[in-house]
C-alpha cells in the first residue's frame, strides 16, 4: 500500500484526498518508480480545485512533477537504485501523476537528475526550472545576448519567473523583474534581479507600440500583459511565452512584428523531445546557484497539498512548492 493524492469525479465536481493505495492500481508502465519529492504547480492546483478541466479522466493521481528512485523496471536503460525525474508528458491529466509514494511511467519519460542535484533539488527546480531553462535557451537561440540591453520576467514571484531570473543573472543578463510586491524586493533581489517594475505597468491596456525597453522577455501570464511586453521591445526583440495565468487571449496588433521585427516564441514543457529535456537539465545543472533555492521553492508535506493549492491559485504563493509525499 502507498499514499497519494487521488483526485474522483463526484455529483458535486471533484473531490481530491490523500489516500491509501495498493501498487495494483497502478497504470501501465515499463518503470516502477518510488517517489521521494513532487512539486505544487500551477495545473496541480487547477487539477485539485477543479477549477479547470486539466485531468482527463477520473480517478488521477495529480502532480505533473515527480522524483525519486527507480525500484523496477523491464527497459534495459534504468536500473533499481537509479534518481531519476519526470516533468510533464501528461503525468497528472491523463497517467497517474507524482504526488505519491510510487508511481509507474514510461521508460521514455525518464531523465536521469544530474549529479549536481539532489532528489529534493530536482524536484524543488521542477517542471516550472525546466521550463524557465527552455525559456532562456530560446532567448540564446534567438540571438539575445546579454549585451543586448535589459530581459524583462514577467510573473518574477511565481516558479517559472524565480528560476529564469537566477538563470539570468548567472549568465550575465541585466535581469528587470515585474512583480505585484515591490514592498518586499528582497527575494528578486537575491535571486539576481537588477531592478523592480509593477506588474501593474502591463496589465491594462496600452499602446499599440511603446517606448523600446526590453531587448528580451519571459513571460507566463499570456494576454494583455504579453501585448504590452511586445509592444515595447526593442528592435528585433525577442519574447518567450510559456504560461496564461492572466489569459490565453492576445489582444493586440502586428504592429510590433512588422514595425520593429519583433519575434514571439511559444514554449511547450509537456511534449518537448527527450534530448531538449536532458540538455536544459544539463544546462540547468551548469547554471543554477543552488544555493539560491532557498528563496526559489519551499518544503511542503502531502497533506498540505489541497489547503495550498487554494492559496496558488490565489496568488499567495512566492516561488516553488516542493512535496515530500513522505511527510
Amino acid at each position: 500500500m502507498f499514499k497519494a493524492m487521488l483526485i474522483e469525479k463526484s455529483g458535486r465536481g471533484v473531490d481530491a484526498q490523500v489516500v491509501e493505495l495498493d501498487e495494483s492500481e497502478l497504470p501501465s508502465g515499463e518503470v516502477t518508480l518510488a517517489v521521494e519529492y513532487s512539486s505544487l504547480n500551477y495545473k496541480d492546483a487547477l487539477a485539485i480545485t477543479g477549477k479547470a478541466p486539466v485531468v482527463r479522466h477520473y480517478p488521477m493521481v495529480p502532480g505533473i512533477d515527480l522524483a525519486g528512485r527507480v525500484e523496477a523496471s523491464s527497459d534495459p536503460r534504468w536500473q533499481a537504485g537509479d534518481r531519476v525525474l519526470v516533468n510533464g508528458f501528461g503525468i497528472g491529466e491523463s497517467h497517474w501523476g507524482g504526488l505519491a509514494q510510487k508511481a509507474r511511467v514510461k521508460a521514455d519519460w525518464l531523465v536521469a537528475i544530474p549529479p549536481a542535484f539532489t532528489t529534493l533539488q530536482a524536484a524543488s527546480i521542477g517542471t516550472a526550472g525546466y521550463t524557465a531553462m527552455l525559456c532562456v535557451m530560446a532567448l540564446e537561440r534567438h540571438g539575445v545576448r546579454p549585451a543586448d540591453g535589459e530581459v524583462l520576467v514577467t510573473g518574477a514571484n511565481g516558479g517559472v519567473g524565480g528560476v529564469a531570473v537566477a538563470l539570468l543573472a548567472s549568465l550575465g543578463y541585466t535581469v528587470v523583474a515585474a512583480t505585484g510586491r515591490l514592498d518586499a524586493p528582497e527575494r528578486l533581489q537575491a535571486l539576481g534581479a537588477a531592478r523592480l517594475i509593477d506588474r501593474n505597468e502591463l496589465a491594462t491596456p496600452g499602446r499599440t507600440l511603446g517606448a523600446e525597453r526590453w531587448a528580451g522577455a519571459i513571460d507566463s501570464l499570456g494576454s494583455q500583459t504579453l501585448v504590452n511586453v511586445c509592444a515595447s521591445l526593442r528592435y528585433r526583440g525577442v519574447a518567450v511565452s510559456c504560461g496564461r495565468a492572466q489569459g490565453l487571449d492576445f489582444p493586440g496588433t502586428v504592429a510590433p512584428f512588422i514595425l520593429r521585427g519583433i519575434t514571439l516564441v511559444g514554449v511547450d514543457s509537456v511534449h518537448t523531445p527527450l534530448d531538449e529535456r536532458q540538455d536544459a537539465w544539463r544546462r540547468l545543472a551548469e547554471t543554477l546557484d543552488t544555493a539560491k533555492l532557498g528563496h526559489i521553492a519551499e518544503l511542503i508535506g502531502l497533506a498540505e497539498t489541497k489547503s495550498k493549492a487554494d492559496e496558488l491559485l490565489s496568488g499567495w504563493v512566492r516561488g516553488r512548492l516542493a512535496v515530500d509525499v513522505n511527510r
